[in-house]
């Protein structure tokens, strides 16, 4: 452990954990919305997003795109093919997603919430849900348990420098497309029709029906949205770091759950701040310990444990039933 080496690495640490920070916030946006509605834990949503990764490696064979380019002459480093082929992979991506979390609700959530079941049954039916989901990749998939490589096809390069940190261009890529998608989805609960069901289910559900709302259909909206978001994040993350297997559901959604808890679960603009507080703390520490990356999380989710003893609900803690998102 070296504080010099800290300072040495304090920017580039500081833009790496924004980057990181910002996918760790879009998978937390699963936990949070479904929590807000439903005041469960949808552990299930760490499958979307590993799922959703492999919608990019699927896009990318739909295209024809050879499997792990080498190290010559990327052909779609420009122009209108590298839009289209990036474009497509999102598509992919965030159609993967909504229809796996649309799939969760409908078979593993609405027959329990028929029947009323305890929160305790539910909260087993997402574990089991993820599990099922991360071996049958695990078993049944074209490389099993081995990690994937995804096809090369955009040239990462330097684009400016803050002080001593280099930024490129997946990292902005990852930033911006997050930002946006943040942004899209506030707007969408704050300003539609469908928005406002949401809000008033999370507020309370048996006036919401009362009052005429299809409580069904929120839900399975609610999943859909959060099925996107993990999408997008898939996405994102393949751009940024590449690779994908069927554990990443697991060793990112630990971190973006731990995100939506020091947001404030249930608070959207939460679950984008403990996401980047998240990321930078986490980089710091591994900066700390000299890329011991396992120390750089202890860090991370020792400082949850400080910021809950003081104030539990979270950073901002309100539920999205009791804010304006």
């Amino acid at each position: 452990m070296t504080f010099s080496n800290f300072i040495e690495q304090f920017w580039p640490s500081t833009i790496n954990g924004l980057v990181l920070g910002s996918i760790y916030a879009l998978i937390a946006l699963g936990y949070t919305l479904v929590y807000g509605v439903l005041r469960l834990i949808n552990f299930a949503n760490s499958e979307v997003f590993m799922l959703s990764a492999f919608g990019s490696f699927w896009a990318l064979q739909i295209l024809g795109v050879p499997y792990r380019l080498g190290n010559g002459d990327d052909p779609y480093k420009t122009g209108l093919a590298l839009v289209g082929t990036l474009g497509f992979m999102m598509l992919v991506s965030m159609v993967v997603g909504g229809t796996v979390a649309m799939g969760l609700e409908r078979i593993a959530y609405r027959p329990l919430r028929k029947r009323h079941a305890p929160r305790l049954v539910f909260l087993i039916s997402a574990i089991g849900a993820s599990f099922a989901m991360s071996e049958a990749v695990g078993e049944f998939g074209p490389r099993g348990r081995q990690e994937y490589g995804i096809q090369r096809v955009l040239q990462k390069r330097k684009v400016f420098s803050i002080f001593s940190a280099d930024v490129r261009n997946d990292y902005i890529i990852v930033v911006v497309g997050a930002l946006l998608m943040m942004t899209v989805l506030v707007l969408f609960v704050n300003r539609t029709r469908i928005g406002r069901g949401i809000r008033a289910v999370a507020q309370d559900m048996e006036t919401a029906r009362l009052m005429g709302v299809n409580v069904d259909r929120v839900i399975l909206i609610t999943f859909l949205v959060g099925g996107l978001m993990a999408g997008g994040a898939a996405f994102l993350y393949e751009i940024y770091n590449g690779t994908a297997r069927n554990t990443l559901g697991f060793e990112l959604g630990v971190k973006a759950f731990t995100a939506a808890v020091l947001g404030g679960i249930g608070n959207i603009k939460g679950a984008l701040l403990g996401g980047i507080v998240l990321g930078i703390i986490e980089n710091w520490g591994t900066a700390i310990f000299q890329s011991n990356q396992k120390m750089g999380s202890v860090v991370a989710f020792s400082v949850l444990v400080l910021v809950l003893m003081f104030r539990p609900t979270g950073l901002l803690g309100e539920a999205l039933g009791r804010s304006k998102a």
